[in-house]
């Protein structure tokens, strides 16, 4: 078992009783083991601190790493893409910034999400005329990041 397979495995190990929270990702780059966490009404960082602690005890237990290693539990944060359907389903009503592999931008608020695909709905303006509002549906295969839009207006 790979040590990102086995982090992934002790952080459901100890979220098993939190149906709220869910891990974003896993990565294990040299000696640093990022872990990624969300909650469908956020993460504190007592959240993330638990985790830590029993995902590094364990490591430490079982050895896994041999040699020093980091290893950071934290928030997938606002100014990270959004990557499962989970994260897409809490952030309906949210605007967002979506980022087509085709290189085009859509921006506006996603008002449904599902397996294949997102529904923005945005302003479009076209030449003399007032901007209208639309709804547009992305399919996920074609974006190549969504992110959160934060305003402070």
């Amino acid at each position: 078992m790979s040590v990102e397979q086995r982090v992934r495995e002790l952080a459901e190990e100890k979220l098993q009783d939190r149906e709220d929270l869910f891990i974003v990702s896993v990565k294990v780059q040299n000696k640093k083991i990022t872990l990624l966490l969300d909650g469908d009404n956020g993460i504190t960082i007592e959240d993330c601190a638990k985790v830590s602690r029993h995902v590094g005890y364990h490591l430490e237990e079982e050895n896994l790493m041999t040699e020093a290693y980091q290893l950071e539990v934290g928030s997938a944060g606002l100014d990270a893409a959004l990557v499962l359907d989970r994260q897409y389903q809490k952030n309906i009503g949210r605007n967002l910034l979506v980022k087509k592999v085709d290189g085009s931008k859509i921006e506006g608020k996603l008002i449904g999400a599902n397996p294949t695909n997102l529904v923005i709905s945005h302003e479009v303006k076209e030449k003399g005329k007032k901007a209208q509002t639309v709804e547009t549906v992305i399919e996920k295969e074609n974006i190549a990041s969504a992110k959160v839009s934060i305003s402070f207006k």
